[in-house]
């Protein structure tokens, strides 16, 4: 494998092979070549050679076409999409400080690059025209829906503010761009420099087997060889919360869970948070909007603040009283074991378990063997060729960014090749907690012919130990299924534009796709289909599956309000219309007082490692988890009422949902799918909420 020299970039890319052409299978980036001093030069050049494509656009002397400006923008910078691309992945998957640094230094750059796109008065005159006129030029409806994603990014970037306002706006993107790079750095730097170090080996009683021999590893890896490590990482602090006896260490390690970026040093995060929202809403504000929450809203299916409260509010009452009864269960068992209230944070997962034991003689470490991770990805292939045909095959001889990482080739039910598929399971030092799917090339199509995507997902699931593979929880398992739903949308797009394919669509769709997958994982019959012990190759028993079910909607009042806790944060965040003069604790607590939150439960995620919203793309949007979930469950009712595995109905909703991308409206491409909009009755159902009127 090599990169070809002759590139439009000239003799620049005969040493750099992020300028180069990619001489590489399936075209894939050649990251066996990649080095970090490659990455600021070929963007820098990339930046330039992007602003000539822009100048030439904006200087035409034609009159303004849908073919000469709007497509001649869609088919501009694609060497700067291109590498950018790459290093925002690695920046998330496989980083290090030289990379963040980079990423410091380049980021003023893109954002200038950017605004010099959408603040130039020449080229929006060409964009407004064509949209003024668009009648007259009889366009087909997926360009004319880039020609709307265009013209409103115009818009909603400040195209048609004077200049002083165009300035103050630069101002602003700018320390935008810096300081949430910062925070997500920030966050990364505290989970990776905690360990509880544990030399008695009486502080693990409670602990499984398999977690302790997971410790064990960690502890050799860090120089502690005879001792045990845990770390802020979710595939070791859950566990541990979950099942250590010592409540003291459970406290300890908790502590610093909750307390990432907020510890009053080099990585705090406090004053970040303060400036991203005040930033933020001087932002919308100079747009025309009243809040952040008003601007990010008014491109998303729920439209404004308004609703989106509306509808976190039917949601909290019925979830909040669930989890104050679930409260008061855990509160005996405490008692019982002598130890006076309230609950703590740090209790709850610890009795739940317990309770889930009793009540349902559900343990999850029994269900552990039969969820390995092979049998997991087993699984959701054969649920993907059952519903749409697909077949994935494993490939060796194609570049990786890291050894864990496998690449499959994916294939459509007529055998042509789909996209090419990367999965990233475990978690190490330069990747980022969680998990999310990624794309290192979206599908397009150019002149009739399909370019195939490569898509990527990435997670941190229990690593596999010397004695044991990597067996999942069935949240991880679960997990697995749900990024794979987000991996779906994104090879079986099958649009024209790159702008409107795959998961370019609004936050609150987005999860659409994903979430119904999660449905498939936790189905009886599913179930019977792929979750097999790792050792015997034995089917989950049917009493094992009818626990399961049993406890369906054990904890839900938990997962539900802290769910919700952080949704609402987001939006405190987010729908302000004066800036925030306080410290961020007092104001997070003042926000979980006025919804009630019980002190037992914290939200999902506090402010001071909030990624979501602070360093990623869900700012006044992590709402969309559960109006996706309305949509998801109402959308899988579908296929219950038939069987899980119709093809009608699997057929529908990969040329309604899955293939279409952005080129509709969401709604009523739901409706194309459902034939009705969806109810909220399913979700309710599903989380044990829904009362019979």
């Amino acid at each position: 494998m090599s990169c070809n020299k002759e590139n439009k970039a000239g003799t620049i890319g005969d040493d750099n092979p992020l300028l180069a052409t990619w001489d590489t299978p399936y075209g894939v980036p050649p990251f066996n070549l990649i080095k970090n001093e490659h990455y600021k030069p070929a963007l820098l050049e990339a930046i330039r050679l992007h602003d000539s494509e822009i100048a030439g656009i904006a200087a035409s002397h034609e009159t303004a076409s849908f073919k000469n400006t709007i497509l001649a923008l869609e088919e501009s910078g694609q060497l700067l999409n291109r590498i950018y691309t790459v290093f925002n992945n690695l920046n998330s998957a496989e980083t290090n400080a030289e990379l963040q640094q980079i990423a410091q230094e380049i980021a003023p750059e893109i954002t200038k690059h950017n605004d010099n796109i959408y603040l130039n008065d020449k080229l929006f005159e060409r964009v407004k025209y064509i949209w003024d006129n668009q009648i007259d030029m009889h366009l087909r409806a997926e360009d004319a829906k880039l020609l709307e994603r265009k013209y409103k990014a115009f818009v909603r970037n400040g195209a048609g503010l004077p200049a002083d306002k165009k300035e103050r706006l630069r101002k602003i993107n700018e320390e935008l761009a810096v300081i949430s790079l910062k925070f997500g750095d920030n966050v990364l730097a505290d989970t990776n420099s905690y360990e509880l170090v544990i030399d008695n080996k009486e502080d693990l009683v409670g602990l499984p087997q398999s977690i302790i021999t997971a410790a064990a590893e960690d502890a050799k890896a860090h120089d502690k060889e005879g001792r045990w490590v845990f770390t802020l990482q979710n595939a070791s602090v859950m566990p541990f919360l979950q099942y250590a006896d010592n409540r003291k260490l459970r406290k300890e390690i908790w502590e610093a869970y909750q307390n990432r970026g907020n510890n009053g040093d080099s990585h705090d995060n406090r004053i970040n948070i303060v400036q991203l929202a005040n930033l933020r809403m001087e932002r919308a504000q100079i747009l025309g909007y009243e809040s952040h929450a008003h601007y990010v809203l008014e491109e998303r299916m729920a439209q404004t603040p308004e609703k989106v409260y509306a509808l976190l509010d039917e949601i909290w009452a019925p979830a909040l009283a669930k989890a104050k009864t679930e409260e008061a269960d855990i509160l005996k068992l405490m008692q019982a074991d002598k130890i006076e209230g309230p609950v703590m944070p740090y209790d709850w997962r610890y009795y739940t378990e317990k309770i889930r034991q009793q009540r349902y003689s559900l343990d999850e470490q029994e269900l552990k063997p039969y969820f390995g991770l092979e049998a997991v990805r087993n699984g959701i292939f054969m649920v993907c060729d059952k519903l749409y045909g697909l077949k994935f095959k494993q490939v060796q001889d194609v570049p990786v960014y890291h050894k864990d990482v496998t690449a499959w080739e994916v294939h459509d039910n007529d055998d042509k090749l789909l996209g090419l598929l990367y999965m990233d399971f475990f978690p190490r030092e330069g990747k980022k907690g969680g998990a999310w799917m990624t794309s290192y090339r979206k599908q397009k199509r150019t002149d009739g012919k399909r370019t195939a995507p490569i898509i990527s997902i990435v997670c941190n699931f229990t690593k596999p130990t010397a004695t044991e593979p990597s067996l999942l929880t069935f949240d991880e398992a679960s997990t697995f299924f749900h990024e794979f739903g987000h991996a779906l949308h994104g090879l079986l797009s099958n649009v024209t534009y790159e702008s409107l394919s795959g998961t370019s669509v609004p936050t609150d769709f987005v999860e659409l796709p994903s979430q119904i997958m999660e449905n498939w994982a936790s189905d009886p019959e599913v179930l019977k289909l792929y979750a097999k012990h790792y050792k015997t190759g034995a089917i989950l028993p049917d009493a094992l599956i009818e626990k399961m079910q049993n406890a369906g909607t054990f904890d839900q009042g938990f997962a539900t309000v802290e769910y919700l806790a952080a949704a609402y944060l987001d939006m405190d965040y987010h729908a302000r219309t004066e800036p925030i003069n306080q410290n961020v604790v007092p104001f997070e607590q003042q926000a979980m007082e006025k919804i009630g939150l019980i002190s037992s439960i914290i939200p999902r995620y506090r402010s001071t490692y909030y990624n979501h919203i602070f360093s990623g793309g869900y700012s006044a949007g992590y709402y969309s988890y559960i109006w996706s979930g309305v949509l998801d469950t109402d959308a899988f009712e579908a296929f219950k009422e038939k069987s899980v595995f119709d093809k009608n109905t699997a057929t529908s909703f990969r040329k309604n949902i899955l293939e279409r991308g952005y080129t509709g409206n969401p709604v009523d491409m739901y409706r194309a799918f459902r034939g009705a909009d969806p109810s909220i009755v399913p979700l309710l159902k599903k989380r044990g909420l829904y009362e019979e009127k």
